[in-house]
């Protein structure tokens, strides 16, 4: 087409992609999943002294695009059978301060969003899904509707770094699902102009009518995003066919060491994302980490708990959160991309098995 900067063709096809799959009011992609994040602190008024509610065991991002808005950042703890956020600990975190609950569908896997949506209209709050993680994959509600993660809090965001499902590199995605923000995003979107309207024919010339930056990715970055969207179903085939060849090659040697593999609660679907041992502490995980490497095989644990960061430590007080600390101690996570086969999970399982705990 000519065109490579931002907002041309290929971005307006990712776009009505993700509108018309998962029912999102509107969809912007973004150059990062943070940057949806920063988008989303704005949508949301942030202001300093407002309070926003996110679980401990996250990525950076999810607490520092509110941290820019001068936020205070309230950690929740993980839940004891899986990393994601504790729903059932998020009530008690709600003061009046309270702007905004932030759940994180970790490895894909969903929040408890028909408790997390009924905190919200009860204490007139926010939720902004972090579905960094999360591409295609649902929540299934106490009705038995199913809605894809992304799609039920009034805002989300998406990652599309090159260790996610679906890739462009770097990249990310605004969702809006409350009509109330959809003008002001396009507006912040494209640098605090209403340059999309002009484009659109809506008004005769375009300027500076609020905050923003520049959020949006080139073209090139949409196309190459666009290639993945049109392989999204074998992509997706493929990553559960790894994640189901670990699950079984490895549940019982797991029970009989005591380790914890990932739970599917009944009101998510899985998409693959990712496969991870929990282990008892930190040394036994030190154990398997250095066993894998020895043979080649590259495995990693993942976050720090955020409360426990030096910089958090810093601007506030010490917190308690045991799971959060657990995760982090425990967690292990196992190769899964595309490409592997199924004669390298069968090395990876059985070099597991072969590990004396």
């Amino acid at each position: 087409s000519g065109k490579i900067s931002g907002n041309g063709m290929f971005t307006q096809k990712c776009h009505r992609f993700f509108e018309e799959r998962y029912g999102f009011k509107k969809a912007l992609l973004t150059t990062s999943c943070t940057d949806a994040l920063e988008m989303c602190a704005l949508l949301a008024d942030i202001k300093p002294g407002d309070e926003v509610i996110v679980p401990s065991y996250t990525f950076v991002s999810t607490a520092l695009a509110f941290v820019r808005q001068g936020a205070k950042i309230v950690f929740a703890d993980s839940r004891p059978d899986h990393p994601g956020i504790d729903e059932d600990k998020i009530e008690e975190l709600i003061t009046p301060k309270t702007k905004a609950i932030v759940p994180v569908h970790y490895a894909g896997i969903a929040c408890d969003m028909d408790k997390i949506m009924k905190l919200a209209e009860k204490y007139s709050l926010l939720v902004i899904e972090d579905a960094a993680q999360a591409i295609e994959s649902f929540h299934i509600g106490k009705n038995g509707t199913k809605k894809a993660l992304g799609s039920i809090g009034h805002l989300a965001a998406f990652s599309f770094h090159e260790t996610k499902n679906i890739n462009s590199g770097e990249g990310g995605l605004l969702a809006i699902n409350d009509n109330r923000f959809i003008q002001r995003a396009e507006i912040i979107w494209e640098k605090g102009t209403n340059r999309a309207e002009f484009f659109r024919g809506e008004v005769n010339k375009y300027g500076w009518v609020d905050i923003g930056s520049s959020f949006l990715p080139s073209e090139i970055i949409a196309a190459y995003l666009w290639a993945q969207l049109e392989n999204l179903d074998e992509i997706q085939n493929r990553r559960i066919e790894i994640w189901k060849q670990y699950y079984h090659g490895l549940k019982d040697w797991a029970q009989n060491n005591n380790l914890q593999i990932p739970y599917i609660p009944s009101y998510s679907t899985n998409n693959g994302h990712m496969f991870y041992l929990v282990c008892q502490a930190e040394e036994q995980r030190n154990i398997i980490i250095e066993h894998l490497k020895n043979n080649s095989i590259h495995a990693v644990f993942h976050y720090q708990s955020l409360h426990r960061s030096k910089f958090y430590l810093h601007n506030s007080e010490e917190h308690t959160l045991p799971m959060a600390d657990y995760y982090s101690n425990s967690l292990l996570r196992l190769p899964v991309f595309f490409e592997l086969n199924k004669k390298d999970i069968k090395t990876i399982i059985d070099c597991l098995i072969s590990i004396s705990l």
